[in-house]
């Protein structure tokens, strides 16, 4: 006989011996510390007790964990049975208590809750959201499974089942919705939702907290009011609007109460939502469902309905539908294009109408609008984003909406029925009028290429003109004209317009009436808008524009700017250039013949005769930004030299002149048109509207201060008001004296460069390993992050490189100072890490300079203090913690920050400790950064995203969400 091959019937068939190791599921109510009572530190978790759930505002989360039998008081203890043992299989007991508990872990775990608030053997059940939570966890008694609580002052039941109401109160005109939760009947001091399924409510007796869990299903809004933790107010003003989008959503879920004074609008009853999702490009797709209170929405079927009142509503509903679209009804389908619109329109109006029907829109929802009026043809110009070309914009007009050109063209070509416009209307193209724009085609033909975009250059000003004199209305620049409008409604009362951030490589302090000149210039720059900065004379205007190209170079232009100016006063922007901006490469150019193909500069200087000689040759260079100096040299808009501006190609084009009207209104029209065009229509359009009637008014109204005169005057400056900025000598007073900030690149030496790149290889690679799950990870990337700093300033600080290896940064204060002490100025040195103070301090008393100093660990802060203003040591070393703030030292006029800081309020506060009122010496600040380092890096992003490192690198470490990993990666990259 042949031997079986293979394992025993035995081994694999005989029942495994039964584990009856004692388990239980242990249950706590944790809470964890609110941002206030962690004091700056790391927010602790602790077991809930009867004071701190009356009296803390920290998070509530209930935690189960296994237990197991104490051998030696028989009490559950945490024992060798874990959630992680379970993960790895190491449990024992037997397999139907093990399934038990692994299936608790997956109903609990799926809501990716594990850990709770970093807790790994707890599992957080309060985002336990599966019914199955319920039979799995009273099917724990017939396995033997006790639930218990894990400490002698809390209690655990295990209750039948939960309900919610929700009482609606008066309050100070408002309301307050007061959530109760009772559980077997009894109503709970304080309860929190489990997931949408269920409840635990907080109870206390005496010292001891009972936590009773059961189920009920809850809807979102009961559940957000629940989690709230307390009772949820509602202004006065919005008390409609509650009743209107939150009440009805509460009834469904919640018994709602009224209290004493508040009247409730009555229960719901069975009602139709109409659901439209309106998506982009004209499509919507839409789904009809029945309201039924207290149940929330059930689809629509096709099938006919068996309930009484829900039968008489579907019959309600097609025969509207069939009237409104004389198609079958469907209770759910896509449309787009005009069949989007005519459902729109019709249809869902026809169903709104219904009592118990209610349409609901989400998306970019759309206004659309059949249009049954005659169509009106119209011809406009628009500018393009080609400065050289213009686009003839065709328009139909029917009932004041206008239609583009080649869509039209378009659907007329096509044979369409009806055409769809872009801002929701729409109108049948079968209409007489449309025969007039078939015979304007046929006549221009030989002019305009019409199917390829009615487009015709910048230099055929006569048809230009013969097109803007044809139409009822003239718009040049629509496009330019709503970023002028938006610009207008935007402007602050007031001179000037909010102040920009000041260009690193200025080397003048702007005065504040400067900095809102500046302001206004970058904010119309950036709405690739021109202007006319017409300040009275001494007052900086040359200044103001040199801060605006160095901002513009600053922000990444690469394209020259381009000035022009009178001949004598080209040699002056040169030598401004040289000492307010020394940062800009400025080229002057001192004859005719030059060309501009591949000049590689930032700004080039000409005069006006030279451009009028040269005009093709600065026409043909495209320039990033025009300026014309002394601009009343072109207000003849018959002149060469007018004509060479024209011409210049730009994005941007500013005047500069203290006297922008010299002889009539028409010199402003002259400059305008150059810096604005578009603003005006044309010169005879403007003479029509405004130099006639204010200038030679004939009549009584129209004479100066008659009302017509006045009416117009009012119009002109309304037009020009943000597009000109005029402040003179007697209305700006400087209340501070300038300062100056510098931001110096200090490079690393060669052996300190050596170890930050060893380093940065290193904690890249840990880092950038991490990034996939930064939200677990971020101690260990904030700690990297520090690393990176501190070396940046001195290997010593994390023991790096050896002892002899000095820090680079301290050659370039130690310099500077030499030179501040020399000339009998005194100086503040600020830094985030006391560390570093210590390496500076101990530098600088080697090298004879006095030095007093306040930090952290300073005790007599007024002593201190009062040594430095009493002049006998220059130089004050101060942590950001404990100087940033709170100090007055105008005795000082130079500030060293030694290190960036991602805060700028708190840099702006340290600086302000000798920059404010009492100053009466300018002040210079110095910004250290260590080149090619984390610091140029984090300087980038703290410009883009001032607020994210205030998050990541304050003391309290705290993180910020916001820090997401691509800003990682940009910090090591």
């Amino acid at each position: 006989m042949t031997a079986l091959r293979g394992p025993s019937w035995r081994a694999v068939l005989a029942p495994a011996s039964a584990d009856d190791t004692p388990i239980a599921l242990g249950v706590q109510l944790r809470q964890r510390e609110s941002a206030d009572e962690a004091h700056w530190g790391p927010r602790r978790v602790a077991p809930a007790t009867a004071r701190s759930v009356e009296t803390s505002t920290g998070d509530l989360r209930l935690a189960v964990r296994p237990l197991v039998r104490s051998s030696s008081s028989a009490r559950w203890v945490a024992g060798d049975e874990t959630w992680e043992s379970l993960r790895r299989g190491a449990w024992r007991i037997d397999a139907a208590r093990t399934r038990w508990f692994a299936t608790l872990y997956g109903i609990a775990h799926d809501a990716r809750l594990l850990g709770g608030f970093g807790d790994s053997e707890w599992l957080t059940l309060d985002g336990a959201d599966s019914d199955l939570l319920w039979p799995h966890l009273r099917a724990a008694a017939e396995l033997g499974i006790p639930i218990v609580a894990t400490r002698p002052d809390q209690q655990v039941e295990l209750g039948e089942a939960a309900s919610v109401e929700v009482r609606v109160d008066a309050r100070e005109g408002g309301l307050v919705l007061v959530t109760t939760v009772s559980v077997d009947g009894v109503a709970a001091a304080h309860a929190r939702p489990l997931g949408h399924v269920g409840v635990y409510a907080i109870d206390r007796v005496g010292d001891v907290l009972r936590i009773t869990f059961a189920p009920v299903p809850l809807g979102g809004g009961v559940r957000a009011l629940l989690a709230s933790g307390r009772p949820v107010g509602v202004p006065a003003d919005e008390v409609d609007d509650f009743f209107r989008e939150a009440y009805p959503r509460l009834t469904r879920e919640a018994t709602v109460v009224a209290a004493t004074g508040v009247r409730l609008p009555p229960p719901e009853r069975v009602s139709v939502v109409v659901a439209v999702e309106q998506n982009p490009r004209d499509e919507l797709v839409y789904a009809i469902s029945w309201h039924l209170p207290g149940v929330g929405a059930v689809a629509v079927s096709v099938e006919r309905e068996r309930d009484p009142e829900r039968a008489d509503l579907r019959g309600a509903l097609e025969r509207a539908w069939a009237s409104a679209s004389g198609e079958p009804f469907a209770p759910s389908g896509r449309r787009s294009g005009v069949d989007a619109a005519e459902f729109t329109t019709r249809v869902l109006p026809a169903l709104e109408e219904l009592d118990a029907v209610r349409v609901e829109v989400s998306g970019l929802r759309r206004a659309y609008r059949e249009l049954a009026g005659d169509p009106r043809i119209t011809v406009k110009t628009v500018e393009t984003t080609d400065a050289d070309w213009f686009e003839l914009a065709v328009h139909v007009v029917v009932e004041g909406r206008r239609v583009p050109f080649r869509p039209l063209f378009t659907a007329l070509a096509q044979g369409r029925k009806k055409m769809l416009l872009s801002d929701g209307a729409y109108f049948s193209l079968a209409h007489p009028a449309l025969d007039r724009l078939r015979d304007l085609i046929e006549e221009s033909r030989d002019l305009v290429e019409w199917e390829t975009g009615a487009r015709i250059s910048r230099y055929h000003v006569q048809l230009w003109t013969d097109f803007e004199d044809l139409a009822d209305e003239s718009e040049p620049a629509v496009r330019w004209r709503r970023a002028a409008d938006a610009l207008r409604a935007a402007e602050p009362d007031g001179d000037g317009g909010a102040a920009a951030l000041l260009p690193t490589g200025l080397a003048t302090a702007l005065r504040p009436y400067q900095r809102d000149g500046l302001g206004w210039l970058c904010a119309l720059r950036d709405a690739r808008l021109g202007g006319v900065l017409a300040d009275d004379m001494g007052l900086g205007k040359t200044l103001q524009l040199l801060a605006l190209l160095q901002h513009a170079r600053e922000a990444g232009e690469t394209r020259p700017a381009l000035v022009v100016a009178p001949t004598s006063v080209v040699g002056a922007w040169r030598d401004e250039a040289a000492r307010h901006a020394p940062a800009l490469r400025v080229t002057i150019v001192d004859g005719s013949g030059r060309r501009f193909d591949d000049v590689d500069t930032d700004v080039v200087v000409t005069s006006y005769a030279l451009l009028r000689l040269d005009a093709a040759a600065y026409a043909d260079r495209e320039w990033s930004s025009v300026v014309l100096d002394e601009a009343q040299y072109v207000k003849n808009p018959r002149s060469h030299v007018h004509r060479a501006a024209l011409a210049l190609r730009a994005d941007v084009v500013f005047a500069a002149t203290g006297t922008p009207l010299e002889n009539s209104l028409t010199d402003l029209w002259a400059i305008l048109s150059l810096t604005s065009p578009g603003l005006f229509p044309s010169a005879r359009r403007f003479r029509e509207e405004y130099v006639t009637p204010i200038e030679h008014g004939g009549v009584d109204e129209n004479r100066e201060g008659g009302a017509a005169r006045e009416r117009r005057l009012g119009r002109l400056r309304g037009r020009i008001r943000p597009f000109l900025l005029r402040r003179t000598k007697d209305v700006v007073a400087a209340d501070l004296p300038p300062r100056q900030e510098q931001d110096i690149h200090v490079e690393l030496s060669s052996g300190h460069r050596a170890v930050y790149e060893r380093v940065l290889q290193r904690e890249r690679r840990k880092v950038l390993g991490l990034l996939d799950d930064l939200d677990s990870q971020r101690f260990i990337v904030f700690r990297s992050l520090t690393l990176l700093r501190l070396l940046a300033l001195a290997p010593a600080l994390v023991d790096a490189g050896g002892p002899g290896l000095a820090s680079s940064k301290l050659g370039a204060l130690r310099d500077r100072l030499d030179a501040v002490i020399a000339e009998g100025h005194r100086a503040l040195v600020f830094s985030q890490f006391t560390s570093y103070l210590d390496i500076v301090e101990a530098d600088l008393r080697a090298h004879g300079v006095g030095v007093v100093r306040l930090d952290g660990s300073t005790t007599r802060r007024s002593a201190v203090i009062d040594a430095f203003r009493r002049g006998d040591d220059p130089v004050f070393l101060i942590s950001l913690k404990a100087g940033g703030v709170g100090l007055t030292l105008t005795e000082a006029d130079y500030v060293f920050l030694l290190d960036p800081w991602w805060n700028p309020a708190a840099e702006q506060q340290a600086i302000d400790r000798t920059h404010r009122i009492g100053q009466d010496r300018p002040v210079t600040v110095y910004r250290l950064i260590a080149a090619g380092t984390i610091e140029e890096k984090v300087v980038e992003l703290q410009r883009r995203k001032a607020r994210l490192f205030s998050a990541v690198f304050d003391a309290d470490g705290a993180f910020s969400s916001a820090l997401t990993a691509d800003d990682i990666r940009a910090l090591l990259s």
